[in-house]
């Protein structure tokens, strides 16, 4: 029997492509985020078309306590999550100060703390069985600063360094961890980013085909898309301020062109 998928940010783009791809292998679904609505819908269509047992969990996850009200329920409901989609995260662009501290410290709540306590509390189940794989969605930028969106970069670089962390302390216990980086990608993300918002962008469904493929070869991360590829490489070969300078100046371009 397939295992048992706990998805955050599943109301929508990539939680949601996750959500369908899994459901067409098989797998029981646990979906994780704020719209009890929009998860009830697609819990019932998955549900229905795929003959899988899929649960709900509507929680804001910036919200106090919010990661272990997760786990009690899934523990109430007698579901062992075999594997964890760490996937719900938010974007914010702009310059630093443009943000309140409460804005960035929901960001940070929500891309570095949940990941964490989420981690935390499903991880000794799978280490107890010898198996289980957890996903944990950093981004491009974790590889590299990027002015404009400094707290966003800085919350996935913590991402892939845990992530691959992680995969070295864990691996001999049967358990894998890939830290999932996408580029631009058409989701909700650039509602609230939108300075940096391009008109090159994979569709969520290709990134989870990316994840997919790499978590069947134990990778420790993947970069969806070549060109997203090779942007993570050059930002390794080029100076740390070559790059800053080079994006900020890219950003700067981009906001005068869209406020004009």
């Amino acid at each position: 029997m397939s295992a048992t998928a706990l998805i955050t940010g599943a109301s929508s783009g990539i939680g949601e492509a996750f959500a369908r791809k899994l459901a067409a292998k098989g797998h029981p679904l646990i979906l994780v985020a704020r719209s009890k609505a929009k998860l009830d819908e697609l819990a019932n269509e998955l549900s229905r078309t795929y003959a899988i047992e899929v649960d709900v969990i509507a929680i804001d996850l910036t919200s106090a306590n919010a990661s272990a009200e997760v786990f009690k329920q899934t523990e109430q409901l007698g579901r062992h999550v075999g594997l964890l989609i760490n996937n719900a995260g938010f974007g914010l662009s702009g310059e630093f100060l443009a943000h309140s501290t409460d804005k960035y410290q929901q960001q940070i709540t929500l891309n570095i703390a949940a990941v964490v306590d989420l981690t935390h509390f499903y991880l000794p189940a799978m280490v107890q069985k010898g198996e289980g794989a957890i996903i944990n969605v950093a981004s491009l930028l974790a590889f590299f600063p990027f002015p404009y969106c400094s707290v966003y970069s800085a919350t996935k670089a913590f991402v892939l360094s845990f992530t691959e962390s992680l995969w070295e302390e864990y691996r001999h216990k049967g358990i894998q961890l890939l830290a999932l980086c996408p580029g631009p990608t058409d989701t909700k993300f650039f509602d609230t980013a939108k300075e940096v918002e391009t008109k090159s962008k994979r569709t969520p469904e290709q990134v989870v085909e990316t994840a997919l493929k790499a978590l069947g070869k134990r990778s420790s991360f993947v970069l969806d898309g070549g060109n997203n590829a090779f942007t993570a490489l050059l930002a390794r070969i080029l100076p740390r301020q070559t790059i800053l300078k080079m994006f900020g100046a890219s950003i700067r371009k981009s906001m005068q062109h869209k406020s004009s």
